[in-house]
């Protein structure tokens, strides 16, 4: 069984909502975990990390759960083949954000979770049109995603780690108008957008393509012939790295 915890936010409780189904389907047993703090960027998970701050909802394998926990209790719940992190969205386009916060929660995985895998979750830009990308600053969704790859990039560096492509994937889909990926101009849409983040995480952590995945339980329904057009974005992406 693969053990995957996710240190994030919303952006990675989209990524993750249809992930254990894609693996189940697949044929690969998984744990998925989430720690959910909505809006949460990497200062805050270093300092609720050296404080064990209980502050984290904890989803299970793509559900909410009644449990509050800290990263602490989190890493000493189970051996991790993986953890990943992410910066919110709000700062992800700014590489001065991610540190010193990086290196602290690096070492503190690193004391309480040493065979863990650190990865790290590249999230996507906001979507073209949409209020927040204007409110930053930006022209275009490709604008944002240009600096938002840039600032992933230097974080999987510092850290020596594999990236995730969620945001490279999204951008791919959207850029083709296969369907709309967002569903309030910034989170995933609930079909197309969390079943290519899902695909993503599938081979990017497994090694398992989504071509052919007979998965369809989406909140909102998709046509075998999307589902195979968003694997092929995901696939894209990972290759690319």
């Amino acid at each position: 069984m693969k053990k995957i915890l996710a240190i994030g936010n919303s952006f990675s409780q989209d990524a993750t909502a249809y992930l254990y189904g894609l693996a189940r389907a697949a044929g690969e047993d998984v744990k998925v975990v989430n720690l959910y703090i909505g809006g949460c960027p990497l200062s805050r998970h270093a300092f609720n990390a050296l404080g064990r701050e209980r502050d984290y909802k904890l989803e299970y394998n793509g559900f909410l759960t009644n449990f509050d926990v800290s990263i602490h209790d989190a890493l000493g719940n189970d051996a991790w083949d993986v953890i990943t992190l992410q910066q919110a969205s709000h700062f992800s386009f700014r590489p001065e954000t991610y540190q010193p916060y990086l290196g602290t929660l690096r070492d503190y995985i690193r004391t309480y979770a040493p065979n863990a895998e650190l990865m790290v979750h590249q999230t996507w830009a906001y979507e073209d049109g949409s209020d927040r990308l204007a409110a930053y600053g930006f022209a275009s969704s490709d604008a944002m995603f240009e600096q938002v790859r840039t600032a992933y990039a230097g974080a999987a560096a510092f850290l020596g780690a594999r990236l995730i492509p969620s945001g490279d994937a999204v951008q791919r889909a959207s850029g083709r108008k296969l369907a709309r990926m967002h569903r309030d101009g910034f989170h995933l849409s609930f079909g197309a957008g969390r079943y290519t983040a899902a695909c993503v995480w599938l081979e990017a952590i497994l090694g398992i393509g989504a071509a052919g995945n007979p998965f369809d339980a989406t909140q909102e329904p998709l046509t075998p012939e999307l589902r195979a057009a968003l694997a092929e974005c995901a696939h894209e992406a990972v290759a690319a790295l």
